[in-house]
């Protein structure tokens, strides 16, 4: 592993990579989450029926740029959180098990799932406003708009004008859903891909090399979208909220099932999945090529030091 700053770099880097790719499908689920916002399911307008759908609607009315609304945002909140998430996630997991077993190699799956679920926590606070506004410029449409409307210039407009209007506060609405929702997603998407990478290492005998870190990165893809779903609506509806619709996390969650059944919370689910899937699998294969390039980098650094 590189060091906490190499690893840190080589995790928003190869981050930035997915994102590039699977951002489109980002613009979808969270207009599929705000549709019909607060209304029973007989009243709510469709104007988005699923994920080929959303993608074929937002390019016909706005061009290809209508799905790439917000990137710049997306890329500045890639290399926050998963610079954080990967970065971090290897000095905290040997501190605590040193502390904990005395033996840093030590392997424990419980300790994983905390280390990966307070990395993620770090990132997503340190990329919360980034994340507003990459929401709330993804949300807007002036065709088929559809939850509450913000229309921005662009990045540095939106930060300025919520700053402007609510203060530093503002800019950290929804932060609580946020860090939920990335605990949740990062305390088990680093463990299921070591987990996974051992399994198919010990039990069908794969050796390093792309098909082991794709096939481990589709498994903890899943398993990260079934788990981290419901939070991630619930922080999508409180990041794109004007004034004081939702007063919390938990009254979010209960006016969503209240008014639109519990199914609701899952809105936009596979397009949630098309997004993750070849994020997590592009990312997480990307952060081994990277971080074999920083330690070779390091390695560089560090002869020419010992020169000097």
């Amino acid at each position: 592993m590189s060091t906490t700053l190499g690893a840190f770099i080589a995790g928003g880097i190869a981050a930035c990579g997915a994102v590039t790719v699977t951002h489109g499908f980002e613009t979808v689920k969270i207009r599929l989450q705000l549709q019909g916002e607060l209304q029973s399911k007989k009243d709510a307008p469709r104007m988005y029926r699923g994920v080929l759908h959303g993608v074929g609607v937002i390019v016909k009315n706005e061009g290809v740029s209508g799905l790439l609304r917000g990137l710049n945002c997306a890329y500045v909140y890639q290399l926050m959180l998963n610079g954080c998430r990967l970065g971090f996630y290897e000095p905290i997991r040997t501190t605590v098990t040193k502390a904990i077993y005395k033996d840093p190699t030590y392997q424990s799956f419980g300790v994983n799932i905390f280390t990966g679920a307070s990395s993620g926590i770090l990132g997503a606070v340190a990329g919360s406003p980034f994340f507003l506004v990459k929401t709330r410029l993804q949300s807007y449409s002036p065709f088929l708009p559809v939850g509450t409307q913000h229309h921005y210039r662009g990045a540095w407009n939106a930060l300025s004008t919520i700053y402007k209007a609510e203060g530093f506060k503002g800019l950290y609405r929804g932060v609580g859903p946020a860090m939920v929702r990335t605990g949740f997603g990062s305390s088990v998407q680093l463990p299921t891909y070591f987990f996974a990478k051992r399994r198919l290492v010990k039990h069908f005998g794969m050796t390093e090399g792309p098909a082991l870190h794709l096939s481990s990165s589709a498994a903890s893809g899943f398993v990260v979208c079934c788990v981290m779903h419901p939070p991630d609506t619930v922080m999508s509806r409180m990041y794109n909220q004007t004034g004081n619709l939702y007063s919390s996390a938990v009254d979010c969650l209960v006016k969503t099932v209240k008014k639109e059944g519990v199914l609701a919370i899952y809105k936009g689910f596979f397009a949630h999945l098309a997004r993750i899937l070849p994020h997590t699998i592009l990312t997480l294969s990307l952060a081994e090529q990277t971080n074999k390039m920083m330690r070779r980098v390091e390695a560089r650094i560090s002869k020419k030091d010992k020169l000097i």
